[in-house]
């Protein structure tokens, strides 16, 4: 009887290891932040209880009763037994397998997304973009990417960048254990140097691996060591404005080391002052730029985007066709600093790039309002002429051209949508890009990770991306005699 005893002791280790993982997938669905992450733990939780707990401990018990009280002695049948008992073994920890490998999958993909939201696939775009504008010694670094240079290559990354959010300006670093010495150091910096009492202050902190136990608190020692350092030099105290300061001071706290920045940008580049309407759920506009760029659109190709919304993309295209300057329509916090070099600014703002040709870019949507919202904002973006807009169905409108790029933003169930209206939606999507896209390269930008699958195509790339505090991707789909080509790529 020692394979009985054999195949018993595979069993409860078997179970033992649903029983390990099925307790941390708990702790993992308890800690998601977002619908798709809570769906897809439900299914996992799901098919890892049925899939090996209740099947492991029914085999198990089974097997220790046949064990221990004897049952089933040998019969004529035995052989036959035998064989049957180990084809459901080897079957059982095939399929246990697949679903421990598949939350392994799960578990690694939720543990990396701390890295992913500080090394994305937009920083080596952001990398060569600032080095085309001039920048110094740029480098990646988490969060971003560090350069140095002059006044004139920040105010140039300002006004030009289409990727970045801030542009950050080091002016102090220094070593801290404790907030006091936080607030000894924050006070002993000469800020009166930089910009007068008169501005209204804003202060933000973030940290990591700090040893300080409330960032909340540490904000507000910041905040008082520059406005004590500022009534020790003039005997007043700059205001507080939450919501629209002149002045942002940002803070980063690490182990034992802090540094100190001066935020150039004021409001985030995203914003680029032209959007008049946001819709329903938005993109943000260096996101869209980042998109656009991702997917290697060059302005002589056409472009349609099939579900535009407020048009962001399509906008966001335009510009880049035409050498607009996305900073072009707004101010920058650089412009409330003493050291503000007013002619240089001027001089910067007054140079013109060299036009592309004519973008070739269409948009639609079938929603009359989402429409409405896109024509005020291309026409407040100056580019309205380059863009043709009009009501259809993504499910039955044809291809503009015989080829070109389409990038759409599905709606998802973190933004709009229920996810069993979407699984309906998706199959029938797949099936409009085969019907009528041959020829073109589809993009499609969703946080909704069971796009591929249900759209029954298969992508030849994703691209991992974050929009706001959401993980998603940007699917490739080259489509050819009415399906996608494969490729090698996960």
């Amino acid at each position: 009887m020692l394979w009985v005893k054999s195949l018993h002791l595979i069993f409860m280790v078997t179970w033992f290891a649903g029983l390990f993982y099925l307790p941390r997938l708990f702790v993992y669905h308890a800690t998601a932040t977002d619908r798709i992450s809570l769906e897809r733990f439900k299914l996992m939780e799901r098919r890892l209880f049925w899939g090996i707990m209740t099947p492991g401990a029914v085999l198990t018990i089974g097997f220790g009763l046949w064990l221990w009280l004897g049952w089933f002695r040998p019969a004529s049948g035995w052989l036959h037994a035998k064989i049957a008992l180990v084809a459901l073994l080897v079957g059982y920890h095939l399929w246990c397998w697949r679903l421990l490998r598949d939350f392994a999958a799960e578990r690694n993909a939720r543990s990396e997304r701390w890295v992913r939201r500080f090394t994305t696939f937009l920083e080596a775009l952001l990398l060569h973009e600032l080095q085309s504008l001039g920048a110094q010694n740029a480098v990646q670094v988490p969060g971003g990417v560090a350069f140095g240079g002059g006044w004139e290559v920040c105010y140039r990354a300002n006004l030009w960048s289409r990727i970045a959010s801030r542009v950050l300006w080091k002016v102090h670093s220094f070593s801290y254990a404790s907030e006091a010495d936080v607030y000894e150091k924050a006070k002993a910096f000469d800020w009166p140097q930089f910009f007068t009492v008169g501005r209204t202050l804003r202060v933000n902190v973030t940290a990591q691996k700090s040893p300080l136990k409330s960032l909340e608190f540490a904000t507000l020692r910041i905040k008082d060591a520059v406005c004590d350092r500022f009534r020790d030099a003039t005997g007043r105290r700059p205001d507080v404005d939450r919501s629209n300061p002149d002045v942002r001071v940002h803070a980063f706290l690490e182990k034992d080391k802090g540094t100190l920045y001066l935020d150039t940008s004021g409001e985030p580049l995203f914003k680029r002052g032209w959007r008049a309407e946001q819709g329903e759920a938005p993109l943000r506009e260096n996101l869209a730029a980042g998109i656009v760029m991702l997917t290697g659109w060059q302005p002589g190709e056409p472009l349609l985007d099939p579900m535009c919304g407020g048009a962001t993309l399509l906008a966001e295209a335009a510009a880049m066709a035409r050498g607009r300057a996305p900073g072009a329509k707004r101010s920058f916090g650089f412009e409330n600093l003493l050291n503000y070099q007013l002619p240089l600014w001027e001089k910067l703002k007054r140079e013109k790039p060299e036009e592309s040709a004519n973008p070739v870019l269409f948009g639609s949507d079938n929603d009359p309002r989402a429409l409405d919202d896109a024509r005020r904002n291309l026409a407040a973006a100056g580019v309205e002429r380059w863009v043709k807009l009009e009501q259809a169905d993504v499910l039955e409108r044809a291809a503009p051209a015989a080829g070109g790029v389409m990038i759409a933003n599905p709606p998802y169930g973190e933004r709009l949508g229920n996810l069993d209206d979407l699984a309906l939606f998706y199959p029938k999507l797949g099936d409009a890009l085969k019907q009528r896209f041959a020829g073109w390269r589809c993009y499609l930008f969703t946080a909704d990770l069971r796009l591929p699958k249900l759209i029954r195509l298969s992508p030849s790339a994703r691209t991992p991306l974050w929009n706001g505090a959401i993980e998603c991707r940007l699917y490739e789909f080259r489509m050819v005699a009415g399906r996608p080509t494969r490729d090698s790529r996960p």
